[in-house]
């Protein structure tokens, strides 16, 4: 019987010019690298919109965005455009000129919070933490975006997205800011070095020697010369 199993070993494959060549859209060896964005963006909803004009309809769509930066900046927009790609675009440009800041503590709000907008009705309550995001429709997308973890909301009124989306955020905009708390340092107490001053040394001044009077004699007064006595008159 002959053997017809194959004992050869496996050759290598032989690399030629071609393999050895850099793939054509990566020029600088490193190729393109996605940019990371500022802003997460969260899609409310695609809508078709027509306009009624002399010439006929006009189909459009209208896309609204919220967008945030997850530590307590959120806004929204909203784009029309005849492609859905532009119009998402236009909607996060406009989501950037309304951007809305406010404190988050603890990965919640500070206090309650109830707001109302046209029909739509909603209030906000903190929550302990490991609660997670208890709310529905808009209000969840809109507190996600803006980093809250652990809250309770609840929606009344109208189902409409974007009325929900605004009347979240026009909650947001009442909250109060917390005041900053600055943290009280004790005084380190500090041991002043003990400096001793030596007395100056004081001088006895000698006393001035007492002017001696100059030794003047004393001039007796001159006697006076009695009256010389007239002489006796010769007798006659």
């Amino acid at each position: 019987m002959v053997d017809t199993t194959n004992t050869t070993a496996p050759t290598t494959p032989v690399k030629s010019q071609r393999d050895d060549r850099r793939p054509q859209g990566d020029k600088r060896g490193g190729g393109f690298k996605d940019v990371e964005k500022e802003f997460q963006e969260e899609l409310l909803g695609v809508d078709r919109v027509t306009r009624v004009t002399a010439g006929g309809r006009q189909l459009r769509f209208r896309a609204s965005v919220v967008i945030g930066n997850g530590k307590g900046t959120v806004g929204f927009g909203m784009g029309k455009a005849g492609e859905v790609v532009i119009a998402i675009e236009k909607a996060v440009r406009d989501a950037k000129k309304n951007l809305l800041t406010f404190n988050i503590i603890d990965g919640t709000i500070a206090h309650d919070l109830t707001a109302h907008f046209k029909a739509a009705n909603i209030f906000i309550h903190p929550a302990s933490k490991g609660t997670g995001l208890i709310a529905g429709g808009s209000a969840r997308k809109v507190f996600a975006v803006a980093g809250i973890k652990d809250i309770l909301a609840k929606q009344r009124g109208t189902n409409n997205p974007i009325t929900n989306a605004r009347v979240t955020i026009k909650a947001l905009a009442s909250l109060k800011k917390a005041p900053k708390v600055v943290a009280k340092v004790a005084p380190v107490a500090t041991v002043e070095p003990t400096v001793v001053v030596e007395a100056p040394k004081v001088v006895a001044a000698k006393a001035p020697a007492a002017k001696t009077a100059p030794k003047t004699a004393a001039k007796k007064p001159a006697a006076k010369k009695a009256p010389a006595t007239p002489k006796a008159k010769k007798a006659e």
